[in-house]
């Protein structure tokens, strides 16, 4: 069974929306697009590209989409057209409640049932990457159907925005995959891998008493 991977860039109060630029998403009043470029740097675009290997299937919600689609096309020939290639020769998988016209080569839309569809395409990829599209995150996190979940959290507090745990989370245990790596303008990378059951209690005052 293939893995479902969700990758982030965040901020330290979990805000995601519109990270790459100005216009991405305004949704909200929203004035913060393209916080990321002035944090970026080398350690990040490694740790990205990395993450990247044997990414055979992307899935991304609408909004998304339609930013990738109309940038990651014209770009085999820049500095990113290792990416560019990439993104351009997998398998794109959209959800979305609109009819939408999907113009990049290799796109397609999945039915109203996203969950039963996107449990399909497990036994299609080995690797399916979520990069974005918060609104599907929230329901990926609330079937638990995701393995991986890597964030890039930034050294900056915004206060609104959409966030990466909005309504769509559930209790849920996940398991760190590597020790945490900052980089020179302080993103930390955290990478997790999704665990069995849910979140134990216990009594630290029963704990204290024990020695």
């Amino acid at each position: 069974m293939g893995l479902i991977h969700i990758d982030l860039f965040t901020t330290l109060d979990g805000v995601a929306q519109a990270p790459g630029g100005p216009e991405e998403d305004t949704d909200g009043g929203f004035t913060f697009g393209g916080r990321q470029a002035p944090l970026l740097d080398e350690v990040v675009g490694e740790q990205v590209g990395a993450g990247m290997e044997g990414m055979d299937a992307l899935l991304l919600g609408r909004r998304t989409y339609d930013i990738f689609a109309g940038y990651w096309p014209r770009m085999e020939d820049s500095a990113d057209a290792s990416i560019a290639r990439l993104f351009n020769r997998i398998p794109k998988y959209v959800a979305s409640r609109q009819d939408l016209t999907l113009d990049w080569a290799g796109s397609t839309m999945l039915g109203p049932d996203v969950p039963g569809a996107v449990r399909e395409l497990r036994g299609r990829h080995e690797n399916i990457h979520v990069i974005g599209s918060l609104d599907l995150v929230q329901t990926l996190f609330t079937e638990r159907l995701f393995d991986r979940l890597t964030m890039w959290v930034y050294p900056i507090l915004l206060g609104s925005g959409k966030k990466v745990f909005a309504d769509g989370v559930v209790p849920t245990n996940l398991r760190l995959l590597e020790p945490v790596v900052t980089s020179p303008r302080g993103a930390v990378q955290q990478r997790y891998a999704l665990a069995e059951g849910t979140p134990a209690v216990g009594d630290m005052s029963v704990r204290d008493e024990q020695g």
